[in-house]
């Protein structure tokens, strides 16, 4: 049996499924898939022909978070707890670094040039939903459970979770899911904002929706996505002008001519890699 922590199929459309692979644990995180799926994101990252991620998890669940066993080395307290659980060197930030394994693990996603969807089933929790968070798009079963579960082990949320929960939820909402741990339904998590849509078969709706996307400019798509990414944070006047010069590049450009021309010409577009 492969240790592998995640495995990577791309088709001929370019579309990436990305699933976790332990799914024996539930796909929950140890040190070594908080490396590995960071360095596979890096990886796709390059990848100019790709044009879009679905991310999934086999097995029972998408992501049961945080392996439990890294918490046993917290039980005894005092100057045990760094010598006993080492995997949690995965949450330290090394000089000149931005962010931490952790925090890699999902945020590469997030920063990934292509739409990435998230399929979820089973359960979603802690570092796992930040995962799912960190997607573009989350497709999830109605009866999957989600969780924001830090508090459950005296802990807070830092897997990127802060930076993308404030985007999608009201600020009170955040702090009761935080505060509480409380487990929401795929349909509740849908209704309040955390999943984009709820289906019965949701990896077969992210590549549904990938294939689609996939029949687009890759250039147009890329620069949306940077665009939009953008603009939640970003103030108005400076969203103004990068949309104007991300526009600029568009027109003219090759794709966009053959965007135009299998349009007139009632075909399918013939896209090149973005460069």
């Amino acid at each position: 049996m492969s240790d592998a922590r995640i495995q990577i199929e791309i088709d001929s459309a370019g579309i990436a499924d990305v699933k976790l692979t332990r799914g024996d644990k539930m796909n929950a995180v140890d040190t070594a898939m908080f490396v590995e799926v960071a360095e596979a994101g890096r990886n796709l990252a390059r990848d100019k022909a790709l044009r879009a991620v679905v991310l999934s998890g086999e097995g029972r669940a998408f992501c049961a978070g945080l392996d439990t066993g890294n918490f046993a080395g917290m039980a005894g307290g005092g100057s045990d707890v760094e010598g006993a659980n080492a995997g949690f060197s995965a949450f330290r930030i090394e000089p000149g670094e931005a962010a931490n394994a952790a925090q890699e693990f999902a945020w590469v996603w997030h920063d990934l040039p292509v739409p990435v969807i998230a399929a979820v089933h089973g359960v979603c929790f802690g570092a796992g939903l930040q995962l799912a968070l960190a997607a573009d798009i989350r497709f999830v079963t109605p009866d999957a459970k989600l969780s924001i579960l830090e508090m459950k082990w005296g802990l807070i949320p830092d897997v990127t979770g802060t930076q993308t929960l404030r985007h999608l939820l009201p600020l009170d909402v955040i702090k009761e899911l935080t505060y509480t741990a409380r487990i929401l339904s795929g349909t509740e998590a849908a209704h309040l904002g955390l999943a984009t849509h709820v289906s019965e078969i949701p990896h077969e709706a992210a590549h549904e929706l990938a294939r689609e996307i996939a029949t687009r400019s890759p250039t147009a798509v890329r620069a949306a996505k940077q665009l939009l990414d953008a603009s939640v944070v970003g103030r108005t006047d400076d969203g103004l002008r990068n949309e104007a010069a991300l526009q600029r590049k568009l027109i003219g450009s090759p794709n966009q001519i053959e965007a135009v021309m299998s349009n007139l010409q009632k075909r399918p577009a013939e896209f090149n890699d973005p460069e």
